[in-house]
């Protein structure tokens, strides 16, 4: 599909269903006590990994380094995370594209958090991010249409 001159892939709810149940056998391994989801495009895979892994504490990141298709000059970060005694936390995005978003905040996350072991885990990964995540399931050789941008951008 091509949408505002780029190519796209319509990244389908059974893709998805699929990949993260795939994705969820490799993170299981790593017995993680806690989630945060980099908000908005790891939100659906939070909530998801969550329900899987059996977690409640699913935490938040806002990150902002696009609008719509156009990449920004700097990334923001909102929010904080409270861990309490957790020892390994797992942090989810939808994409490492470029991945700095990953990058900046894995290294906000280890920063501020020393004595907590961080992994992180994507549905896709690019061969020129900046970031690998520890786990991911596709390359992405396109820009990713996922449903839930689809089927619900306002017409």
């Amino acid at each position: 599909m091509i949408y505002r001159n780029i190519l796209k892939h319509y990244y389908t709810y059974e893709e998805f269903r699929t990949d993260t149940k795939a994705l969820l056998k490799q993170v299981e391994t790593q017995k993680p006590d806690g989630i945060v989801a980099i908000s908005r495009g790891g939100l659906t895979l939070g909530h998801c990994i969550a329900e899987g892994l059996d977690l409640r504490d699913v935490q938040t990141i806002r990150t902002e380094l696009y609008d719509d298709t156009t990449k920004r000059d700097a990334i923001k970060l909102f929010g904080e995370c409270k861990f309490g005694e957790h020892k390994k936390v797992l942090v989810l995005d939808d994409i490492s594209d470029s991945g700095e978003t990953l990058k900046f905040v894995m290294e906000y996350l280890q920063k501020n958090f020393e004595h907590i072991e961080f992994i992180s885990a994507t549905l896709f990964y690019k061969h020129t991010s900046k970031y690998e995540p520890t786990f991911w399931i596709k390359e992405a050789k396109m820009w990713i249409d996922f449903f839930w941008e689809a089927d619900y951008r306002a017409e």
